[in-house]
Parts: structure tokens; sequence; C-alpha cells
């Protein structure tokens, strides 16, 4: 059924074109000011619209493994109804550790947001934090005026110590959302949250302090927020308007911290939304360009303790329900739209460096950044309770500067770029606890390479981007052998857009996305090793008829192939759909070698030829990446 998509595309282009303007995926976002899709609202309609049950969206993942043999203990945190919230302060709620729990020690802890709406609205973007710390960050999948539901679910056991915290904190929630004559949907909401009881209590010596590498495996025993204070008139997020702006927090951690991580959360918008699309800016000065997002396509989040580089952030790139053509993603939803990701940066080898009780600070900027970037973080600390006071040193620090590479070849409104970046930071120190003195190695390489081509005189744009994104940690006891956990992360999109002029005020758009990711994890403890790996991939091809900035017709196709495998637990899930309805859906907890071969997915699924190869080949050679 999917496949049938392209001789309707064929028609439209062949039958039924005019000579275009400019166009393109930016141009495609300035049509869609509205992301609306108009239905009918006379009184027969209106009937049948309420004896249709809500559509369900959701995004695809593995379920969130919890124990078989015991029930959760329910906690109902929030209910609202999220109207015109945009520009007003976040809505707050007392939190204290539910005491109705016949346990208070839990194995799993667990998130589930749940909300309805009915009408018109945006994609909007909120966030979710409990003491300033953030627990999630997520879109607003985009009603019809059927009604829609959509959960999402979310293991939030690394935030164990807040969550049990006995001391009454604020639950936060920002979704900023207008409702008016044209944007009518409502937001309502339920977050609950599930608590698992643990089988035995953990004692302390179990939780993480008696090894080192049960250090790395436990949750924090404080968790500080990076974050914005109250009051505020939008989310606790930082805002990043562009490449020069630097957002600061300060922060003093206990004397007795064996351990940190940071993790940070981030989100970008506005004219970076589509940021790996971006044109070089001498393109757009060449061709005189006007209100067109330029500073090219690259992109990295900055990190930095007390003004020296200790991690970067080189982000998965998320397609919000909005984006692209917003017909892909209904009722298949774009991976990581509903539960965005984290990304964690070691600053244990820095610990020399701040266990002094003093102030210390920590900043974030964008390379390259355009408005806005939304990004805070939660700083995870492991205290060593057998003592009062560790000690550390940074033994080696290296950020080598980023190299970075752009090869143009363009004539006026067509030509072919591409820019290539990579990236190395290394640090080891060491500190000194209750468990010896510790040696700590946190290393991060990556790799980047987007090949664009604009044809048509700038009427169609193509996008094979790669990011390559690499992190290891090791730790060291100087009587023991070395124990380290590898991450290897392959990001990827390509992009197909064009845009036609019909005529009076009306355009056809047709777009086709492949998204997804590989991540691979190794952890060896010193007795033997653990992998687990998980593949994730989206292919989506769409047509639609913009009149006006709102959408009048179009079909909009998507396919997923989802693979999860860490020798103990496999899941596979193998799903498709058009306009709304699922063709095709298998899942399964047996994984086989025809379930992990993604790439037999794409050959079926991708209709048009803009694989990476082919541009590639057609550019100029280069020595980067």
């Amino acid at each position: 059924m999917a496949t049938s998509l392209l001789p309707l595309l064929l028609s439209f282009l062949f039958l039924n074109y005019h000579v275009p303007s400019t166009a393109n995926i930016h141009k495609a976002k300035i049509l869609l000011k509205s992301d609306l899709l108009v239905e009918p609202t006379s009184a027969n309609t209106s009937k049948s619209f309420n004896d249709t049950p809500p559509t369900v969206y959701f995004e695809v993942t593995k379920p969130i493994e919890v124990p078989n043999k015991v029930k959760p203990c329910v906690y109902t945190v929030l209910q609202h109804d999220f109207c015109y919230t945009y520009g007003k302060p976040p809505v707050l709620a007392n939190y204290t550790p539910p005491s109705h729990c016949t346990s208070h020690h839990f194995s799993k802890i667990v998130l589930e947001w749940n909300s309805t709406c009915k009408g018109r609205q945006f994609d909007r973007i909120f966030g979710v934090w409990l003491g300033g710390v953030e627990l999630l960050r997520s879109c607003t999948a985009e009603p019809r005026a059927t009604g829609i539901f959509w959960s999402v679910r979310k293991d939030i056991t690394r935030y164990y110590s807040l969550l049990t915290k006995n001391a009454t904190q604020e639950f936060a929630v920002y979704l900023g959302n207008i409702v008016d004559n044209t944007y009518t949907g409502v937001y309502h909401v339920n977050i609950t949250i599930y608590f698992y009881p643990a089988e035995k209590k953990f004692s302390y010596t179990e939780y993480g302090l008696s090894h080192l590498v049960d250090a790395h495996g436990s949750n924090a025993d404080l968790i500080l927020p990076i974050s914005r204070n109250f009051p505020l008139n939008d989310g606790l997020w930082f805002e990043i308007e562009n490449s020069t702006h630097t957002q600061l927090k300060e922060f003093v951690i206990p004397q007795n911290v064996y351990r940190a991580v940071l993790e940070v959360y981030v989100s970008f918008h506005e004219k970076d939304e589509t940021w790996y699309s971006n044109y070089p800016n001498e393109y757009i000065v060449a061709n005189n360009l006007t209100d067109t997002p330029g500073n090219g396509p690259f992109r990295e989040v900055v990190v930095t303790l007390d003004g020296e580089v200790v991690g970067a952030i080189w982000p998965f790139t998320v397609i919000y329900t909005g984006g692209a053509n917003p017909l892909l993603w209904r009722p298949i939803t774009g991976i990581g739209s509903f539960n965005l990701p984290s990304y964690d940066i070691e600053l244990t080898s820095f610990l020399g460096s701040i266990l002094d009780g003093n102030n210390h600070e920590l900043g974030f900027s964008v390379t390259n950044a355009l408005n806005v970037w939304y990004i805070d973080a939660n700083l995870h600390l492991w205290l060593d309770y057998k003592s009062t006071k560790t000690e550390g040193k940074v033994l080696k620090h290296e950020s080598k500067p980023l190299v970075f590479s752009l090869v143009s070849n363009f004539k006026d409104l067509n030509g072919t770029f591409l820019t290539t970046a990579r990236r190395s930071i290394s640090t080891s120190g060491w500190v000194q606890s209750s468990l010896g003195n510790i040696t700590t190695c946190f290393n991060q390489y990556f790799s980047y390479s987007n090949s664009m081509k604009i044809g048509d005189s700038g009427n169609s744009q193509i996008v094979n981007q790669i990011i390559n994104f690499n992190d290891t940690v090791s730790f060291r006891k100087l009587t023991s052998s070395i124990h380290s956990f590898k991450s290897s992360k392959r990001f990827h999109i390509d992009m197909y857009s064009d845009l036609f002029d019909k005529g009076n005020g009306t355009s056809l758009i047709v777009t086709n996305v492949t998204l997804g990711f590989n991540k691979e994890k190794l952890k060896d403890t010193g007795w033997g090793f653990g992998t687990s790996y998980l593949k994730n991939l989206q292919d989506a091809q769409g047509v639609m008829v913009v009149r006006n900035n709102l959408v009048i017709s179009g079909v909009g196709s998507t396919q997923q192939a989802y693979k999860y495998d860490d020798n103990k637990f496999c899941y596979f899930r193998n799903i498709s759909s058009s306009n709304y309805s699922i063709l095709y859906d298998k899942e399964g907890s047996k994984c086989n070698k025809e379930q992990s071969n993604l790439s037999f997915w794409i050959s079926i699924w991708w209709p048009f030829p803009t694989r990476r190869t082919s541009l590639a080949s057609k550019l100029p050679n280069d020595n980067g990446v």
C-alpha cells in the first residue's frame, strides 16, 4: 500500500505542474505557518465527529521492563486543561512522595503522560520538572476535529533520590498553548507516576558504594537542577538565541561527591527547527535571499565548566509532529518527538577542581545557532556516606578545536554543498573516597557530514546527513583492572522536498524523509562483556495541497522498523501507516535476522534516488570527515 504513493506523486507532478517559485523545506515552512488541516464544519459532519472515536497517536519504542509479580503504587500528580497558557507561568503542583504505598523501596518508577485534544492546534513543545530537575521534554500531537489521544511513558528511575525525597517539592509543567478562533485545541492532560515495589530493600552497600561497577550502574544520591529559577512566564529551560549567546548557571556541590554526570536536555525551534537543511551564508548573500534561515547545516551544543569546554552534544534530528509535512506523523509520530533524548556528559574527572565548597559555573552555547534553542541540565551526584570529604585532581584535559570544512559549488540558485566536521574531547582525573583511589577517563569523538543539493532554480532540496557520536567512560582502581562503558551512536537523516506554485494562493508540497539512528552500548566489567543494540528507522512520503497557509488535502505514509537486543531482552516492531490508518503492524520479543535487516526495508520503502551515495558522488573530493 505504501509503495503505491509513488504513482500518485508522479501524477501530481506531471499533470499539475506549473512554473514554481523559490521552494524547499524552508519555503514550505513559511506556507505552513498554521500547520493546520482544514476539515468540514457543517452540522452533519459535526454530528459524525462526535460519534467518531479519537485517533490514537504514538511513538514506536520498546516497552518499559517492569516487575511482573507486583502491582505498582499509582500516584496522580497533575490534571490540567492547557488552554491559553503561552507566555504564562508554568502550571504548578505540590509533590511529596506517595504515602499510601505499601512499600517505600522501588525497583522501577515510570512517568505516564496522557492527553486528549479536539480541533485545530500547533505542535507545542513542553517540559516537566520536579524541583527544577527536568524529567521529560516532549512535543504535543496535532489534533483533528474528531479528537486525538496520545500517551507517553518514560522510565524515570534514574531520578529515584529526587522522587523519594522526604520533602514537598514543586512539580512544574510548561506547555505554551494558544486558543482563539483559529487555534481551538485545548490539551486535557493527566500525569501519573507508577512506583513498582522492590522485591527486597536495597542497602547502602548494595546500592553502589561497595564496588566501582555498581557505582556506575546505580542511581545518583543527589540531583541538582541546572535550569532557570522562578518566577517565569516560560519553561525552566535556558534560551540560546544566536551563535554568540551563552547561558550560565552557578552551582555548588557537597564535598563528599565521588562521581558526577551532567544530563543535558536539548530542543531546537523557530529558525533552527530544521537546522540540518539551513543554507550556507555565502549562498544566501550571493542570491540576495531574505527571511531564509542560514549559518549552514551544522550545529553543536558546547558545555563549559568554569569557562573550559568539558563536553559537546551533536544532537539527533528530532522532527516534531508538525515538521516537514504534518501528514507524515499521523498516527505514527517522528522518532524522539514524544520523548526527546537527553545526553550524558561524565564530569567525574573534573571533581578535583569543584570539591572546594565554592560556587562554580556551567555554561551552554550552540555553534552557528539561530533563534531559538531550549537547553537545561540535571547534575547527577553520587555521595560517599562513609566520609565527609573526598578529594581529587584533574590529570589531563584536552579539548581539540572543531575541525570544520565547507565545499560549495553553486551558480545562481542551483548548487551542491558538502559540510564536514569533527571534534574530540578527552579528560582524566582521580578521586579519593572510601572506594579507594579511582581514576576516571572520559572521551568523546564526533564526526559529521552533510550533503545538500539545491536544484530547479532553488525549488527543490535534497539533504543527506550523518552524525557519528561516540563516548567512552573508564574507571580504574590502583589495584584492579580497567572497567569501561562505551556508547556508539549514528544519527542519520535524508530529506527530499519540492514545492510547486499552483496559483491563486495554492501550492503543492512533496516531502520524503528517512530518519533514524543506530546505538550500540558495550560494557566491560572486568569479568565479562555486556552489549546492547538499538536500531530505529523511519521512512515517510507525503504530498499535500496548501491554500492560504492551510492544508486542504494530501496524503502521508510512514513505515518504521525498530529493534532492540541486549542478549537478555529483545523487542522488534515493524509498522506502516497511511492517512491515520495502520496498514501493517508486527511486533514481538523474539528477534531474528529478518527483523534486524533494516536495509531491506529501506530498499522497499524509499521511492526517490536521494541516497547519500548518489549525491556525494557529484560533490568535490574533500579530506574532511
